[in-house]
């Protein structure tokens, strides 16, 4: 780095010191490449290029207030000592979070491993198989231990997955004309309370009390109990489950998964719907999530369930290939008739779960649990001895003692000793055993409990509960059949096996490891290895999200200053990070929409305005908030019809509540009326909530408040770089307007300063999914404003690079002012389908063999190709990209001319595998070679698919949802 206006040309220190090293290595193009790729545009200058692409009337005015850039050794050291002020007692609150232990290689190869993280979702499966694979056997360890026929592949968390069991209880009881949905009180409270959030503006009656009274009392769709309780008990809820059936409603029970190893599964008591968190299966608690929350149901629900469900298909040889099932029940696709909003799984985190049950397998799992259960019978049976009352005489981990006016007292001697209890209404203690747990934690409990002088001796009372058995676990609740029988499970114990099993799996899949993903509204940038590192430090891992708060102090410094970050990027006056998905960030902003027209006494504001071209989760959304949606038209440029807008604000004025709205607009351009959009919206009594899933083209350029908006969320997942995990983790978090703050959720575990204390959680955990907020916060520490601002200008140059080259091949379907795009652009395949036959499948299909995962298929508009390169894509990685565009481009011109077979050419036939290489049977007219090796660099280096193109139809006609048959899986 030289300095000019030093005499000797010698540079500074301050220019040694380098503070904005990240962000050259954040942002793909060198200057020399920026350079290259602006005069490829006619244009001068970034800065330049703004002022074609960006409306001036939206553009930040001045410097956002933000730190300048810092190193990676001073943001990590900095945030280590931030970290350090969080107190990492042993962990007995339960709850439905509890201590666990990853192993290693797990840790390593699979949370920690990029080749893990940095993968999409699987809506290519021929490049997913892997993740597929992991995710099949999560859906069947959920199957084994539940006792039901199908799983899906995870949901958000418990309480959230228990929300969407009432909807699907609502769906399909046939209890038709009942309206209530009765739960136990014996439930987790987080669980409670996002129901109840849920149920309000759907209209349910929710009832909470004792099961065994409320059903006979009342009508109902559902009913819903924890099993084990929140306080321990186990019931048998066989004879309810009998009374909720005559009444043609449907029972559900949330789970505790590693009490399923040795308890009755609900499925064999009769429950209808099953649920609960994997996180106890090798997942850090990190203050709340992410967890994979587990769902299972009878098959005849299929089409009600909730997320995504990984299915059986065969592939173009008959060969047995993993998808995503019956993808019609999506929210993208039935958009305000959806059954749910879930737009997004805990990919990665189900297939920790996964591993860890592979890893352990049945005995290992068996031996877990029992040591759990094992700890908690040693405890008991020691404070009986001494006279201390529990409150329940059945239990898997959980006890709570009837402690009287000596609970706080005791509480307190436990604290002191460095274990965090639970308190219990106003004379209870809950203690809940994990797999951390120990002998010394007994000894420490009995101390404090007791005192100093109990005199109980640990190993006499385990020989003689070994001698003697325990019925803690009654005899007609222990589990009997079998578990976890499948190879899968029983193969891979040794760390050797293990690691080459995550290896195998691993290499079926392409991630930003191997090349760009250049998915349009998904934003697949870098996941910088900086960035990732603090996820899992013990001090962000290892926390309860119910711990003390004077124990939470670095994580309440963290989330402090990352809202006061991302209130500087947006222009909001508050942030509410509960929200652990875009879809719940949605939901959460709708809520608070409502809860503000409630509070002004316009409840019957209802309206939600929504253009055509809206992302799929918008009306799904709408629909759960209890809005209305009227649609508003877009004209021929992918805008919206401001004409059509006025007319619906003023036609509904009355009753307005809201518009939802995506900016930049889901075709990918800056609309130059957007301001006036939002005017119009407010001047009919409205509120603009603005979708947040492009804000990567606003971040240091425009604002969303200053455009007008009152709520956005922030896809924390795309624009602020904690990676999409193979289809989940994400975060969702919503920033609003002074006015809307009061009216955000709070929690009733956790009290959050700042909402209403009433307000209800749409989520379990009070700050969502807390210990990935460490990858967005050293992101934006990393890059300061100035490193933000170039961020989303080359974001800008690198779309407009590609429309322009692209654009000499292939119709490009939006532009903006002066012909730019934003951050992303549509290529229009449905002009070449006309010609040639080939559809954007095809293309889609035959990136693969050049090694691409296919850009966005289908969406906004059918038919198309809508690709966003990030700013993280350097030029020769693009223009890599463009020459595979530009070669498929000459095989659809070959079918055009009669040259290549309408249908026996290589875009009918992709993927290629090795398979097809060695075929001796080679029938298609083309060369064999020309397959899998469209360009001379493929030789060098080849990503190959495992599988040809899976039939979709057979899939989803013979759904299969569990793994493979043993038989077929051993000749795999």
């Amino acid at each position: 780095m030289q300095a000019a206006n030093q005499p000797n040309g010698q540079p500074t220190l301050s220019d040694l010191e380098q503070k904005d090293a990240f962000v050259a290595r954040h942002i793909g193009p060198s200057t020399a490449e920026q350079n290259a790729m602006l005069q490829a545009l006619d244009v001068d200058s970034l800065d330049a290029l703004i002022e074609q692409t960006v409306p001036e009337s939206i553009r930040v005015p001045a410097p956002i207030n933000l730190p300048s850039s810092r190193t990676e050794e001073e943001v990590l050291a900095y945030l280590k000592a931030v970290a350090g002020k969080n107190q990492i007692n042993r962990s007995m609150i339960g709850m439905g979070y509890t201590d666990t232990i990853t192993p290693n290689v797990i840790l390593r190869n699979v949370l920690e491993n990029p080749g893990w993280y940095t993968a999409y979702t699987p809506y290519q499966p021929e490049v997913s198989q892997g993740r597929l694979e992991a995710l099949l056997n999560y859906q069947q360890m959920v199957l084994d231990l539940t006792g039901l026929d199908l799983a899906n592949a995870s949901l958000l968390d418990e309480a959230t997955a228990a929300s969407e069991a009432m909807t699907l209880c609502k769906r399909m009881a046939k209890a038709k004309k009942a309206n209530a949905f009765l739960i136990d009180s014996n439930v987790h409270p987080q669980s409670i309370s996002v129901i109840e959030t849920r149920a309000e503006p759907l209209g349910y009656e929710v009832i909470v009390g004792d099961l065994n009274e409320l059903v006979d009392q009342h009508e109902f769709f559902g009913v819903l109990a924890q099993y084990p309780g929140t306080t321990g008990e186990i019931n048998d809820y066989a004879e309810l489950i009998d009374k909720v059936h005559a009444k043609k409603a449907l029972f559900c029970a949330a789970a505790d998964i590693m009490s399923l190893v040795l308890l009755k599964s609900p499925g064999e008591l009769g429950a209808d719907v099953v649920f609960g968190s994997a996180q106890r299966f090798g997942v850090p608690m990190g203050f709340g999530g992410p967890h994979a929350a587990f769902f299972a149901t009878r098959d005849a629900y299929k089409r009600s369930v909730p997320g995504r469900i990984i299915g059986v298909s065969i592939d173009a040889r008959g060969k047995q290939a993993l998808r995503m099932a019956m993808q019609t029940r999506e929210q993208h696709i039935r958009r305000e008739k959806a059954t749910s909003n879930i737009c997004t799984a805990q990919v990665l985190l189900a297939n920790m779960a996964a591993f860890y049950a592979i890893y352990h397998g049945p005995e290992g799992l068996k031996t877990i649990a029992g040591r759990i259960h094992r700890l908690a019978d040693i405890l008991a049976t020691g404070l009986q001895s001494k006279g201390t009352e529990l409150a329940n005489d059945t239990w898997f981990d959980t006890l709570t003692l009837n402690l009287g006016d000596k609970r706080d007292a005791v509480y307190d001697a436990a604290l002191a000793a460095g274990i965090n209890l639970r308190k219990n209404g106003n004379d209870q203690l809950g203690i809940t055993f994990d797999e951390r747990s120990d002998r010394e934690a007994v000894e420490a409990l009995w101390t404090a409990i007791l005192g100093e002088n109990h005199g109980l001796d640990l190993d006499a009372i385990d020989a003689e509960l070994s001698a003697n058995g325990s019925s803690s676990i009654p005899a007609a609740m222990q589990r009997e059949s079998a578990i976890l029988t499948h190879p899968v499970f029983n193969s891979y114990h040794s760390e050797t096996e293990m690691l080459r099993y995550l290896k195998k799996l691993e290499n079926k899949d392409i991630s930003l490891t191997h090349s760009m993903i250049a998915l349009g509204s998904c934003t697949m940038k870098l996941n910088a290895t900086a960035e990732m590192i603090p996820v899992t430090w013990p001090e962000f891992a290892n926390l309860h999200p119910f711990a003390p708060m004077d124990q939470a102090q670095g994580y309440k410094q963290m989330i402090d200053e990352l809202e006061e970050m991302l209130c500087a990027i947006t222009g909001f006056d508050a942030i509410c990070m509960q929200p652990n998905s875009g879809a719940q960030g949605e939901y959460a902003g709708l809520l608070a929409i409502r809860n503000f027209h409630q509070a002004n006494g316009d409840a019957h504001r209802n309206i939600c305005l929504i253009p055509t071209s809206a992302h799929g989760t918008n009306p799904a959304s709408a629909a759960l908030a209890d809005m209305k949606v009227v649609l508003v038209k877009c004209d021929d440029k992918g805008n919206v019809d401001i004409d059509d807008m006025r007319a619906k604000a003023e036609e509904h004025k009355d009753d307005l509540s809201c518009l939802m709205i995506t900016y930049p607009s889901t075709h990918g351009v800056y609309e130059e009326g957007i301001k006036e959009i939002c005017q119009i919206v407010h001047d009919n009594g409205g509120q603009v909530y603005m979708d947040g899933a492009n804000l990567n083209a606003q971040v240091a350029v425009s604002q969303p408040a200053a455009i007008g908006a009152d709520v956005s969320h922030m896809n924390l997942h795309k624009t602020f770089c904690i990676p999409h995990g193979g289809g989940g983790p994400g975060m969702g978090p919503i920033g609003v307007a002074a006015h809307l703050a009061p009216f955000v959720a709070n929690h009733p575990v956790q009290q959050i300063d700042g909402p209403k204390a009433t307000n209800g959680a749409v989520s379990a955990a009070p700050w969502g999914s807390a210990s990935i907020l460490p990858i967005t916060y050293v992101y934006i520490a990393l890059m300061g404003e100035n490193g933000l601002r170039l961020a989303t200008e080359n974001a800008l140059l690198n779309a407009n690079y590609l429309s322009t080259k692209l654009g000499e091949h292939y119709p490009v379907l939006y532009t903006g002012r002066n012909n730019r795009v934003a951050h992303e652009c549509i290529i229009d395949i449905r002009p070449l389908k006309e010609t040639s036959g080939i559809t954007e499948e095809d293309v889609a299909k035959r990136l693969m063999d050049f090694g691409f995962h296919a850009p966005t298929m289908s969406f906004p508009v059918a038919g198309t190709l809508m690709i966003e390169p990030t700013e993280s894509e350097s030029k020769a990685e693009l223009d890599r990209f463009i020459d595979a565009m530009v070669q498929i481009r000459e095989e659809i011109r070959q079918v055009e001319s009669g040259e290549m077979d309408a249908d026996s050419n290589p875009l009918k036939h992709a993927p290629h595998t090795l398979e097809d290489l060695i075929d001796p049977e080679w029938d298609r007219k083309y060369d064999r070679a020309q397959g899998p090796f469209p360009i001379p660099a493929l030789k060098e280096s080849k990503i190959w698919p495992t599988v040809n193109r899976i039939d979709n139809v057979y899939g989803d006609r013979n759904l299969f949802c569990s793994c493979i048959p043993v038989e077929a899986y051993a000749e795999d």
